[in-house]
């Protein structure tokens, strides 16, 4: 894939922050009273961590998963390609009864909120392809035709969406872009969308 360093981005990434521990992918912590896994679900951000109450069918889903909207994904440590995948693999856990997401209400059905963040997922790129077939080239344009009543004071997050999914579309070679991706870069479907 292409660098994708010149990005802009780094929404809520905190530079100073240095963790005291570093918990790798299905580490247990525990005590006498209760077990928890860590589960490694990129996506919204490269280093994102869900949390399993083992034993309780509970999920801490912090920003991965809400309940009261999508989850922002935003180039260049948000990864559309990591996002998906990690929806997908919590789809394959047995069944957690409930999700305590990092922001709003618990998420009391969270097979059917899975399911429908992929679904919207998958239904934004279709509208990004449909775009992108009627010529429409640039972040900029793609996010105007896909989000026409959009707040405008949600722009910029949209257009970071927008990028997520080019992003994930050209490193599946359904699009590509001429030269390296930017910003501002064209992006063109090939013979494969």
């Amino acid at each position: 894939m292409t660098n994708l360093k010149n990005l802009d981005g780094g929404e809520g990434i905190d530079y100073d922050f240095k963790p005291d521990v570093t918990l790798n992918d299905n580490q247990i912590l525990k005590n006498k009273e209760w077990c928890i896994k860590s589960l490694h679900t990129p996506g919204h951000m490269g280093n994102h961590l869900c949390f399993s109450w083992e034993g309780e069918s509970i999920l801490f889903s912090g920003d991965l998963v809400m309940g009261w909207a999508t989850s922002m994904v935003s180039p260049p440590d948000g990864d559309l390609t990591d996002f998906m995948n990690s929806i997908k693999s919590l789809q394959l856990r047995s069944p957690d009864k409930l999700f305590f997401p990092g922001h709003g209400a618990p998420i009391e059905n969270p097979s059917l909120r899975l399911q429908e963040l992929y679904e919207h997922r998958k239904k934004r790129e279709g509208q990004i392809l449909s775009a992108l077939e009627t010529g429409l080239a640039t972040i900029s344009e793609i996010t105007e035709s896909v989000y026409a009543d959009l707040d405008k004071r949600l722009i910029t997050a949209a257009k970071r969406n927008v990028l997520a999914h080019l992003i994930d579309l050209t490193s599946r070679k359904i699009c590509e872009v001429s030269k390296e991706i930017t910003t501002n870069s064209r992006f063109t479907l090939t013979s494969k969308g």
